[in-house]
């Protein structure tokens, strides 16, 4: 089997993991969860490579995430870990977009990261028996080329066949289901100052083994645009 572009074909469930990374726990200054922490992400939030992220004119504050995606490839429900893998037909990079100011003032995370092209997903989809070990591949996010996250799967506190098999006792998984397995840290609204996406920006997702997916950001056409500010240096 070799990689495939994705289809994008909408998956029928997107499922995330928050605070998955050691390193992301401590600059959150968060304790360490017992068991994954799920949410999810509208399926019309996902977008390609070098499509635009859009900005929405309610959101001051939105934030780049680079994640490890995984693809489900088999249906599954109540799975054992030592039987999740392979359910999984391949991985990909994730960028879970999140605005933050909506995140903090909902007091759940669904609408403020499932704004339409707020997961873009790519470039390509790498079938796991090619890729081999997901449990140290490097993990980068640039903005504008600034490496603003750089960690590995290795700090990951829930491994890719523990996830999926969590997420299966509660849900029935199907093929084009998409998982996505956590931030490392570097995240924006964990700086000093604080480092949000402005008109303007291109962000990039690098993951060893996949590739890179870029996109642009732009402004809202509904409404009032979002004007492009500076970063802090």
């Amino acid at each position: 089997m070799t990689p495939s572009l994705p289809s994008f074909a909408r998956p029928g469930k997107i499922i995330c993991v928050g605070l998955n990374y050691r390193d992301h726990a401590r600059e959150t200054g968060m304790a360490i969860p017992g068991q994954p922490l799920l949410f999810a992400k509208w399926p019309t939030s996902v977008i390609g490579p070098d499509e635009p992220i859009v900005i929405p004119p309610c959101s001051a504050q939105v934030d780049y995430e680079a994640e490890l995606g995984l693809v489900i490839g088999r249906r599954g429900r109540d799975l054992r870990p030592d039987e999740a893998l392979d359910h999984i037909a391949g991985v990909t990079c994730v960028n879970d977009v999140s605005a933050r100011d909506l995140q903090f003032a909902d007091g759940q995370w669904t609408r403020s990261k499932s704004f339409d092209s707020f997961c873009p997903v790519g470039p390509v989809v790498v079938p796991l028996d090619t890729i081999g070990s997901l449990g140290d591949l490097r993990i980068r996010c640039t903005v504008n080329e600034r490496v603003v996250q750089e960690s590995s799967t290795s700090e990951m506190i829930f491994g890719a066949a523990e996830i999926v098999a969590y997420a299966s006792r509660s849900v029935t998984l199907e093929p084009g289901d998409l998982i996505a397995t956590g931030t490392p840290a570097g995240v924006g609204f964990g700086r000093t100052p604080p480092l949000y996406l402005q008109v303007g920006d291109t962000v990039t997702v690098d993951i060893e083994g996949i590739g890179a997916l870029t996109n642009p950001v732009i402004g809202s056409k509904a409404g009032h645009p979002v004007e492009g500010g500076k970063h802090e240096p």
